[in-house]
């Protein structure tokens, strides 16, 4: 089990620090534009998303194209579509319902709840990462089987 922990480690927590940074950024940006807390969750919720998805797209066809390299042969658009098919069947379900609902709601509130803003879009952000997880993990498992051999 640690082994798994730490593989799963390795592959999200880049990533998860990339879009805190992106959603305290873009979440304090809408705010100060619009003054709306609505706008700044959905704001918050998009960035996020945009830097935690670019960067395990990226980390997946890094590694793509260096186990095909290895073996000597090139890395396509297919398999970039192979790429994006795997990381869509790992993060789908979990994703729909994170960045449709529970993600902005708590984005929206928390800040209202703590009566901080920082505090809140983090904690908010936190708490929506243990409803997200479970499933992309569960998934993940499920998908290096099938989705990610690219020997």
């Amino acid at each position: 089990m640690k082994q798994k922990i730490r593989e799963w480690l390795r592959r999200y927590l880049p990533a998860e620090v990339l879009s805190v940074a992106a959603t305290l950024l873009a979440a304090a940006l809408a705010l100060r534009a619009t003054g709306n807390g609505l706008s700044a969750a959905l704001a918050g919720t998009w960035a996020g998303n945009v830097a935690y998805f670019g960067w395990l797209l990226g980390q997946d066809v890094w590694q793509t194209r260096r186990t095909l390299q290895a073996s000597g042969r090139p890395y396509r658009w297919r398999t970039l579509g192979q790429n994006v098919r795997a990381l869509a069947v790992e993060f789908g379900v979990a994703e729909v319902f994170d960045s449709l609902l529970i993600r902005p709601a708590l984005l929206y509130y928390m800040p209202r709840w703590l009566g901080s803003f920082g505090t809140g879009i983090v904690v908010a952000k936190l708490l929506a990462d243990v409803t997200f997880y479970i499933p992309a993990i569960i998934s993940y498992e499920l998908s290096k089987k099938r989705l990610r051999r690219f020997e």
